[in-house]
């Protein structure tokens, strides 16, 4: 049985601007935007080529405050590229970090499975960004 991983609910203040920031700025797609009833708003974004989307909204989930999710992870081919692409969509993220040698060869100068940056939404909920090029797409 394949259990997969759909979506994770992102806690923040103000959703049309956690929303602006997603599609505007880091270039989440937006799925859609409802108001199903009444105090009940979800807004559905999802990275670039992945499975699993994030839910912003009023009245999804009361008792996580805005900014307390952490350690959130996006997987890219060339985490140098995705910085770029960050810092030219006004995102301020970190410089690119090693954490370790890769296990896999030992190396410390290929980025793969070591190499990561990190930002965080308006809110503080925090991402990282790391490097895995065995991941991309043909």
């Amino acid at each position: 049985m394949d259990w997969t991983l759909e979506v994770v609910v992102v806690p923040v203040s103000d959703v049309d601007r956690a929303k602006a920031f997603y599609t505007d700025q880091v270039g989440f797609h937006l799925d859609h935007d409802v108001t199903p009833g009444p105090g009940l708003r979800l807004v559905q974004l999802t990275p670039p080529g992945s499975g699993c989307s994030i839910v912003l909204g009023k009245g999804v989930v009361p008792d996580m405050p805005p900014g307390s999710l952490k350690g959130l992870q996006l997987v890219v081919a060339d985490v140098r590229k995705a910085r770029e692409e960050l810092v030219a969509r006004g995102v301020d993220v970190g410089e690119v970090q090693l954490y370790g040698p890769d296990p896999g060869t030992g190396a410390l100068s290929d980025l793969d499975n070591i190499g990561f940056v990190h930002f965080s939404d308006p809110d503080g909920n925090a991402w990282a960004v790391q490097q895995i090029s065995a991941r991309a797409k043909p």
